[in-house]
């Protein structure tokens, strides 16, 4: 039996239909140096009619990619919304990644038409020439004349254009297509290409129209949020907030490139921010802030982290101190990114040790992802919060490979075909599942330490160390050993002033973890080395070990 409901399809345009009328309202704020510019949802809709009708001019006319290479604004929020309706295909680029990366992401996915921030339009020009699809630069703000030069300079760019005089005399409407298929793509993203080349993801409407829904859904946002987003729109969909925005009519606050501990607690206190989303270093920086200047935060109640495991000294700071309440959510580029959300369960009471445990989890797996472990004998575990296996997920908004131009080696292709098993995404994540569907990572299976044919979590290792007082930051690697096969080290960088040594650090941890996974060698460092979208970056650890550069100190 077929049912009676219409097929309309789920597109990216009726978002966008959607929230620039019934929140016409709402606001897209983006920082400045001076005073914060302000763009309503419904100039937002008008914008983003007349950009689409200026890209129709450049020859946007099908599913071309229009990327662009820029901070969190207002301008950035327009091509969001007005590349996908039209029927083309957006690309944010990682403006983080190495030059030699950025080149290789922006041609493997071929954009024709770039959208650059002017504070960014200097490095851009410099890989502009390795780009020969690239035919209109899009500058959004004035740039020096010697930079415009740089634009306009390779051959097969046609014209450089100022996003403001681009738009101007456009069309305030434009007839966003109807026809489209909801399984076609709306955006990209890459990977942060920590192992070989970025792989492209390309999501589609529907997957990016339902996991906005799922996450506004899961998180509780209304028109009354204001929402500081700090993720990267170039990184994987800046968690959905944008298009989750479009749903709930939240105002959002665009930190632009004012990305420092004192510029966001101004951004908190002065536009009433209610919540956000970060990365965990970003939150660590905003902490020390706080702690040190004592800004007025009593307006916010939330903030996400993503990316990486939140250490639960950084959840209780937020909680004891601020009334904050630090939501750990667990994804990838693949799913778009959010899989998994750290609310625990309503019969848990509030600070409690279990309330704490399931605030420390990667969180209850979201409606419409399902997940299974699959253990190293290659057999499915059972969901009962001990089993242990890497983790595999498939759903609506789970990719299921990746972007191909055709380009890509024998050997590329078998890598991609190895990330999937049976249908599956396979995450190279270590760990367990309870029986509500909350999810406790361990490591990333790259990461697992392997000891004596036991594994130790350097997760686990760097949390407990974050949660000393002295202790600022803590990266924990495996390191060779020729009796044990593998054994942690653990940098550490230690707050201004402390006095800790790596035998009192140590000892720390003797009643936190089992002896045999104490580290006996140690490193302090000034930083720990971050990814691109500021991940601890362990495989630079591991060589820097390699290559004799940690000065490593024993303690037994």
């Amino acid at each position: 039996m077929k049912s009676t409901m219409q097929t309309t399809p789920l597109l990216i345009s009726s978002l966008l239909r959607f929230g620039t009328t019934a929140h016409a309202d709402s606001e897209v704020v983006t920082w400045t140096d001076g005073e914060p510019r302000r763009t309503t949802y419904g100039e937002v809709g008008t914008k983003a009619a007349q950009l689409a009708n200026a890209l129709r001019g450049l020859g946007i006319t099908g599913d071309q990619r229009v990327g662009t290479f820029m901070w969190n604004n207002a301008e950035h929020m327009i091509a969001y919304l007005a590349v996908p309706s039209m029927g083309a295909v957006l690309h944010a680029i990682n403006i983080r990644l190495f030059p030699e990366q950025m080149v290789y992401v922006a041609r493997h996915g071929g954009s024709e038409v770039m959208v650059v921030d002017n504070s960014l339009a200097e490095p851009f020009a410099r890989i502009l020439p390795a780009l020969p699809s690239v035919k209109h630069v899009i500058v959004n703000g004035p740039v020096p004349q010697e930079v415009r030069v740089a634009l306009e300079a390779p051959e097969q760019v046609e014209k450089v254009h100022d996003f403001d005089e681009l738009i101007a005399d456009q069309p305030t409407s434009f007839d966003w297509p109807i026809d489209l298929d909801e399984n076609d793509a709306s955006s990209m993203c890459y990977t942060s290409g920590t192992t070989g080349n970025p792989k492209g993801v390309a999501y589609s409407h529907r997957s990016n129209y339902l996991h906005a829904v799922g996450v506004a859904a899961t998180l509780g946002f209304t028109q009354a949020d204001r929402l500081l987003i700090v993720v990267p729109l170039f990184h994987a969909n800046a968690w959905g907030y944008p298009y989750a925005a479009m749903v709930t009519g939240a105002t959002l606050i665009m930190p632009d490139r004012f990305l420092q501990p004192a510029p966001l607690a101004q951004m908190i206190g002065a536009e009433k921010i209610t919540g956000g989303a970060g990365v965990p270093t970003i939150w660590n920086g905003l902490l020390q802030y706080l702690d040190a200047e004592k800004p007025d935060v009593s307006s916010c109640r939330m903030l996400m982290v993503g990316g990486a495991a939140a250490p639960p000294s950084l959840m209780k700071a937020f909680h004891d101190r601020y009334d904050i309440d630090i939501v750990q959510g667990w994804g990838m580029t693949e799913t778009s990114p959010v899989g998994s959300l750290a609310l625990p369960p309503a019969r848990v009471e509030k600070g409690s040790d279990e309330y704490w445990r399931y605030k420390a989890a990667q969180g209850r797996l979201l409606c419409g992802v399902d997940g299974r472990l699959i253990g190293p004998d290659g057999t499915e575990q059972p969901w009962d919060g001990e089993a242990v296996g890497e983790l595999e997920v498939r759903g609506p908004w789970i990719t299921g490979t990746y972007f191909s131009n055709g380009t890509e080696s024998a050997a590329e292709m078998d890598d991609i075909a190895g990330k999937f098993h049976d249908g599956w995404l396979r995450t190279g994540d270590v760990g367990a599942l309870t029986a509500d569907s909350f999810l406790l990572l361990t490591d990333r299976a790259k990461d697992v330490i392997k000891s004596g044919g036991e594994w130790i979590s350097s997760v686990d290792l760097e949390n407990h160390l974050m949660g000393h007082p002295d202790v600022v930051e803590a990266s924990v690697v495996g390191i060779p050993d020729e009796k044990w096969d593998e054994r942690p080290l653990a940098t550490v960088v230690l707050k201004e002033g402390a006095t800790a040594t790596v035998a009192d650090l140590r000892k720390y941890l003797e009643d936190k973890v089992a002896r045999w996974q104490l580290p006996e060698r140690w490193a302090l460092i000034d930083e720990v080395p971050k990814t691109s979208v500021g991940k601890f970056d362990k495989k630079v650890l591991r060589q820097r070990y390699a290559d004799g550069e940690l000065e490593v100190q024993e303690a037994h």
